[in-house]
């Protein structure tokens, strides 16, 4: 709220976060991020919830496939960001040269405007889904055996497990991917400047990405500002979401 020098400042009020909200590109930013946040969200729950399922069985494999399923959050994400914008390139990128084998002629993932938001969204899933999974199983690992037992002698198969015991009383881990993987999407950055740093043009643009575009352009108090008004919009959705999944939680 102020303009200063080392020897000098000067009161400007909320003259940084008018300047920050007249910003052309907000709008673009705003709705990919809300994009980005709903769609990863949504995509960790479910096949982190489907796969949190599966490696619950007797399958004998299940401790290796929790390994490789947990494996890329261990990666780091500019490394993951540079490996997969190589793997995507239009022509030497070996994703689409896969594709060519088989006579298919792969997109420019990230430089087509209606893909390139998407292509990130894969990528960060695919990073992310290893902790969803891991709290499903955690989740799904604490249900009382005896409940499951209790329908086997009332003649429930597989289905009626997952669909009355698994599924209902798995809501609290369900919760928490929601709200942290909501949270991780509304404030992501880092993956989405390493493979497109917002383009092509503003298409793949968030908010921590302008507020960064600010930072690196000197603007320090603008993009300040962009920083208190980025936590404000995660506080409005978060606190009232979180109020509203809790409020239906079971007890075991």
């Amino acid at each position: 709220m102020t303009r200063w020098t080392l020897t000098d400042w000067q009161f400007i009020g909320f003259e940084n976060y008018i300047t920050f909200l007249s910003e052309p590109s907000l709008n673009i930013g705003f709705r990919n991020t809300i994009i980005y946040a709903v769609l990863t969200c949504g995509l960790k729950v479910i096949f982190g919830f489907l796969l949190g399922t599966f490696l619950c069985t007797n399958i004998k494999t299940k401790d290796y496939l929790r390994s490789v399923v947990f494996f890329p959050n261990l990666l780091s994400t500019i490394a993951v960001g540079v490996a997969f914008g190589s793997m995507m390139h239009p022509s030497q990128g070996l994703i689409n040269k896969a594709l060519a084998a088989v006579g298919i002629i792969g997109p420019d993932w990230l430089g087509n405007t209606k893909l390139a938001l998407l292509s990130v969204i894969f990528v960060d899933v695919w990073k992310g889904v290893g902790v969803a999974t891991v709290i499903f199983i955690a989740g799904i690992m604490s249900i009382p055996q005896q409940y499951y037992e209790a329908l086997m002698i009332d003649g429930g198969g597989s289905f009626e497990k997952f669909w009355h015991i698994t599924l209902p009383l798995s809501r609290p881990a369900m919760n928490s991917v929601i709200i942290l993987a909501l949270i991780g999407g509304l404030r992501s950055f880092d993956l989405i400047w390493t493979m497109t740093k917002g383009g092509p043009g503003f298409t793949t643009d968030l908010i921590a990405s302008i507020i960064y575009k600010q930072y690196a352009a000197g603007f320090y108090g603008l993009s300040t500002a962009g920083n208190v008004i980025l936590f404000i919009i995660v506080s409005i959705i978060a606190f009232p979401l979180y109020r509203f999944l809790t409020k239906s939680e079971v007890d075991l």
